[in-house]
């Protein structure tokens, strides 16, 4: 629920900040025949790759998304988006440890809010990069070598995320959008997430 309350903070906050951008955008290049402005949901699957300890797994994950955008000028994009991700089954990697023991970490969800800016290649086609927080629920466990537990620890883990991908517009008649996108999270350093997602919306204007 913290993490939840903490995205929709943090989409609104940049929302609020980037009205001055999206009130000028709308002014000067509602003639460029671009769809990419307002609001949009999307769902997300593709590649889940969870990181600890020098280990990896990697799983079919999926997701959603929710954003919204506007123009500056005639080729700039600025938006702010929410976003949901999971592993299907979760996603758990497991390390033998030179004492014998072993230790293993899971992914459970992941929220995360972040800042979206791109280049419209044409009127139906913008590269983007993105950035921002997000928050993962994670657990570790230590196992002894006769398999008796050591260590449990269920926790939500903070951290930033990076990304960026290639998105198309289906035309100015059509409210559909599909894109395809990388998106590294790193908690901390501590364990870190990688995924290559597909996503296909539909946008609100």
């Amino acid at each position: 629920m913290v993490s939840k309350t903490l995205v929709s903070l943090a989409v609104a906050a940049t929302a609020i900040a980037a009205q001055p951008a999206f009130a000028q955008g709308d002014a000067t290049s509602s003639g460029n025949g671009t769809t990419f402005r307002g609001i949009r949901v999307e769902a997300n699957v593709g590649g889940d790759r969870f990181q600890s300890e020098g280990n990896h797994n990697d799983k079919f994950g999926y997701g959603g998304t929710i954003g919204f955008d506007g123009t500056y000028g005639d080729r700039i994009v600025i938006g702010a988006e929410g976003s949901y991700w999971r592993a299907n089954n979760w996603n758990e990697n497991c390390t033998a440890l030179s004492d014998g023991n072993s230790i293993c970490h899971k992914a459970f969800e992941e929220w995360g809010a972040a800042v979206r800016a791109g280049y419209m290649v044409t009127p139906n086609l913008m590269v983007f990069g993105k950035g921002g927080y997000v928050n993962g629920e994670q657990r570790r466990r230590i196992d002894g070598p006769a398999g008796n537990q050591l260590v449990y620890d269920h926790y939500r883990a903070d951290g930033y995320q990076v990304g960026g991908g290639l998105e198309y517009s289906m035309g100015s008649e059509s409210p559909l959008y599909a894109n395809v996108q990388y998106v590294y999270s790193n908690y901390h350093g501590h364990s870190s997430r990688q995924r290559v997602m597909m996503g296909l919306g539909v946008r609100f204007k």
